[in-house]
């Protein structure tokens, strides 16, 4: 019987699990300029209330994604970042779609109009994922920061809903 992804709302219950998948994307180098762990209390300060899903396979969290804000400004009402991580045992399973496209369906419930992403140009596993759920690069930045000692280049993601936020010109 093969087993079925299925997604569900992140809790803080969940966050001992969320934390060992977040902690091995961090020890990848090449999904983040976090160095450590962050503890729950800073990690749900900095993400919306809403947006937060993991995905499971049978009764394991094998991934999970949720929404920042990129900034407190009244004008970026709408604007957020994507962080998605899978558990590297379980890649190749489509997770990272299946958990996309759940963040893109909640976005739009809360009037979330452009989703971007700051990919580390060498992750081209999600920089791929993310043009296959429609986002586009719109720019690059070269030594944006320091990780472990060494300057590292990114490229900007965006995608614009094509529901919400087409009413300015």
């Amino acid at each position: 019987m093969e087993s079925k992804i299925t997604l569900r709302e992140m809790s803080p219950a969940d966050w001992e699990s969320v934390g060992v998948i977040y902690a091995a994307g961090i020890n990848t180098e090449t999904a983040t300029f976090e160095t450590q762990l962050p503890k729950y209390k800073d990690w749900d300060a900095a993400h919306l209330t809403f947006c937060r899903v993991i995905a499971m396979l049978d009764r394991t969290i094998v991934g999970w994604a949720a929404l920042s804000p990129i900034s407190k400004r009244h004008a970026y009402q709408g604007v957020t970042e994507v962080s998605v991580y899978i558990h590297p045992n379980f890649f190749g399973m489509k997770i990272g779609q299946k958990l996309l496209t759940e963040l893109i369906t909640q976005s739009e419930l809360h009037n979330i109009w452009m989703l971007q992403a700051t990919i580390f140009q060498e992750n081209t596993l999600s920089i791929n994922l993310h043009q296959k759920m429609g986002f586009r690069m719109v720019g690059y930045r070269e030594r944006i920061g320091i990780k472990n000692g060494t300057w590292r280049n990114t490229v900007l993601m965006e995608r614009r809903s094509s529901q919400l936020g087409n009413d300015q010109q």
